[in-house]
């Protein structure tokens, strides 16, 4: 069986991962993110920062539970995004979702990893037969099972 602090860091790897796919479709493939990629970035690096906390601090119920609230955010955002792409005449584009992101710090400071500058239909291109928004909705929902899980197990543990 594994145990809970080799989970969390296997989540924490796995999403800092994909936060390198994401940069690799941004640089490598000229694919700029949209504003619902950009919060769906910071979902992932919450997931990441959380089970790195309940790993390396021992509280393992504090990491899973602050990873799990962003996995579940993230399934929001994801679950958002294919439903605007699902809905052609919306968009997710130049509005004041995209201008209050980039003013966040982290935009301002780092804008080649948290700059919302390209459309949410761009992210349809297909990766082993699923769009972007499909693949982020996937591991946010795999995520959120196994921290899920990890609570539930701690809780289990706790009243025994």
């Amino acid at each position: 069986m594994i145990s809970t602090r080799t989970l969390l860091l296997s989540i924490a790897i796995a999403c800092f991962g994909l936060i390198g796919v994401a940069l690799y479709l941004q640089h490598g493939l000229d694919m700029l993110p949209c504003p619902l990629c950009v919060i769906q970035r910071y979902l992932f690096l919450g997931v990441a920062f959380s089970c790195l906390l309940g790993a390396w601090s021992g509280k393992t119920m504090l990491g899973a539970g602050l990873g799990l609230a962003s996995a579940l955010g993230g399934l929001g955002t994801a679950g958002k995004h294919l439903w605007v792409l699902a809905h052609p005449g919306l968009s997710c584009g130049i509005d004041p979702m995209e201008t209050a992101l980039n003013k966040i710090f982290l935009a301002e400071y780092l804008p080649s990893i948290f700059r919302a500058d390209g459309l949410c239909e761009d992210a349809l291109a297909p990766w082993f037969g699923l769009s972007i928004p499909q693949w982020s909705f996937l591991w946010f929902g795999l995520f959120a099972i196994a921290l899920g899980w990890l609570l539930w197990q701690q809780l289990r543990r706790r009243r025994a």
